[in-house]
């Protein structure tokens, strides 16, 4: 028997491996949500009908198949409330990774442009909040931005401001803990690709009499491109369902679609409508995904 052979059979039950964890912890545990978001709010346990009961035989299961229907999601579409939230969680992400991008990039090109010594250096520092709860780093936050704060004690004590400011529960505070805590997500996918750029395309257009910042523009650029869209798709997404942020650091004028979906879940025991919220909300997030899948299927076809 040929090694080719003996190596064969693990290493697709190996490539089945990925598939079975998405089925086990992704499509069924949505199958679950997606049938919840057709049923009716019920005041019983479980605060929904119908419930599928195997026992009962195929007849109930038919009648229970038929009892379900789209009116979450037709109220999702009638009421400015879910739309409101949708709206104002994208304009949040879009800006949060604008700015994510604005501050990322360069502290990325500044780490590629290290000597190689000092790049894992950075790369430590960048990674260090990591080490401590995500709770605790927001909570933080909320003591150095309170009315009587370390912020408004250090701009009172350099004259800055003649009063303490106002920075809790507002959208800057808000747009402040979300730019501190997703940042890693922005430098360290740009960094691995600047840091596996080839220097001699960069002498080279220099030698040709390219200025600095056309090298950067034409060259640097267009191949850091990967890592930007990478960089902006993990920070987008998970801000887009964003709660613990917004709720200890927002305001409360208009609610994120996490902070919507938490209150119809928890307060108002409205699980079919959270649930529905949940579904539309997950298809929002995929579509992103889709659509940079497709840009690099073309790109390796345009490849070969």
């Amino acid at each position: 028997m040929s090694a080719r052979r003996i190596f064969a059979r693990p290493a697709r039950l190996a490539a089945i491996a990925p598939y079975l964890w998405m089925v086990l912890f992704f499509m069924v545990p949505f199958g679950f949500v997606l049938k919840i978001s057709l049923s009716q709010t019920a005041i019983a346990q479980p605060p929904y009908t119908p419930v599928f009961d195997l026992t009962e035989g195929r007849a109930a299961l038919a009648a229970a198949f038929a009892q379900l229907s789209f009116d979450n999601f037709k109220l999702l579409l009638q009421d400015n409330l879910y739309i409101l939230s949708y709206l104002r969680s994208l304009i949040v992400a879009v800006t949060s990774t604008l700015i994510l991008l604005l501050i990322g990039y360069p502290v990325a090109y500044g780490m590629a442009r290290l000597p190689q010594r000092w790049q894992g250096v950075a790369m430590m520092l960048v990674i260090v909040p990591f080490w401590t709860s995500f709770l605790i780093r927001i909570y933080a936050w909320i003591n150095i931005l309170q009315h009587d704060g370390l912020l408004n004690k250090v701009l009172l004590a350099l004259h800055i401001v003649s009063a303490p400011l106002v920075w809790l529960s507002t959208d800057s505070a808000m747009y402040l803990g979300i730019v501190y805590s997703y940042l890693p997500f922005m430098v360290l996918p740009i960094y691995a690709v600047l840091e596996k750029i080839d220097h001699t395309l960069l002498e080279a257009a220099a030698d040709l009499g390219c200025p600095r910042w056309k090298i950067f523009w034409l060259v640097t650029l267009p191949l850091s491109l990967r890592g930007v869209i990478a960089g902006a798709l993990l920070c987008f997404i998970p801000i887009v369902g964003e709660f613990v942020i917004p709720d200890l650091l927002g305001g409360s004028e208009t609610m994120m679609i996490g902070q919507t979906l938490w209150t119809e879940f928890f307060t108002n025991k409205d699980w079919p409508v959270a649930s529905a919220i949940a579904v539309v909300l997950l298809c929002l997030l995929v579509m992103p995904i889709v659509v940079y899948q497709q840009m690099q299927t073309r790109e390796l076809a345009g490849g070969r």
